[in-house]
């Protein structure tokens, strides 16, 4: 009898095993970093490796996301959305996305990178921005980002083929707390320089350029930043999607990065 129970549990023990390799790597598959493309104002210069992309387009680690003369919006997998500014440059990587230059305001649990810096946030509203000359600026408008200095290692390969989220090493095991309403710079040798409460002239002014003006589709974290911003900044307009009304005159919201 106690051969025969053997023999009857070695198949179980067999298909179990194939199924949790079955799940591995199907968790594998879907632990892929991807962005669809939600929205696109301004004409049509928003790019996926270089080709022009679409609404409904989806990008796939480790493609590459820019912006000429245009803004959009991503979905990422997580969940959460970025809004992308003029003249902005992104990488998809397995951890994060990697701006290698603009600017981006992601809403929603997403990870963020830059050459010199991680990013882990927990459940946020910021403004991520990096400056042509590799100076960095964290804006958290709501939540809170954990801001690690790490150090790229030497030579690394610039071609779009290359996760270079994972050519990234810790530089520092001592994280910077941003917290809600503020901002932290970075100059672009890595040094902190500044970490400073955000007033309500900075709110009003991100809110009315053009990370904010303009979209009509909804960031996922929305309602938080609301009532933050309620909290704080009675007097601050909070930004709302606006009614749509069919024009046959479009008009063209203005761009450009906003400055403090």
């Amino acid at each position: 009898m106690v051969g025969t129970d053997i023999t009857t549990l070695k198949p179980v023990g067999l298909f179990t095993g194939f199924s949790l390799m079955a799940m591995t790597l199907v968790s594998s598959v879907q632990a892929a970093e991807t962005a669809m493309v939600q929205e696109i104002l301004d004409g049509n210069q928003l790019y996926i490796d270089s080709q022009q992309a679409k609404v409904n387009q989806k990008a796939t680690e480790p493609q590459q996301i820019s912006t000429r003369d245009s803004r959009g919006q991503l979905l990422f997998n997580s969940g959460a959305s970025g809004r992308l500014n003029r003249f902005s440059r992104m990488q998809l990587g397995s951890s994060c996305y990697q701006l290698t230059q603009g600017q981006i305001l992601v809403s929603g649990k997403q990870d963020g990178c830059t050459r010199s810096a991680r990013l882990s946030v927990r459940g946020t509203n910021y403004v991520l921005e990096v400056s042509e000359d590799g100076a960095t600026e964290v804006y958290v408008l709501e939540g809170e980002v954990e801001y690690r200095s790490v150090e790229p290692q030497a030579q690394v390969d610039q071609s779009p083929k290359r996760d270079q989220a994972q050519d990234q090493q810790l530089f520092s095991d001592e994280p910077v707390i941003i917290r809600s309403g503020e901002s932290l710079r970075v100059t672009p040798d890595g040094m902190i320089s500044a970490l400073r409460t955000l007033t309500a002239g900075d709110y009003s002014r991100i809110f009315a350029g053009p990370l904010f003006e303009g979209f009509q589709t909804e960031i996922p974290a929305l309602s938080s930043l609301q009532s933050y911003v309620r909290s704080q900044f009675p007097s601050v307009r909070i930004p709302s999607i606006p009614t749509i009304v069919p024009s046959s005159t479009p008009r063209i919201p203005g761009g450009g990065f906003f400055r403090f």
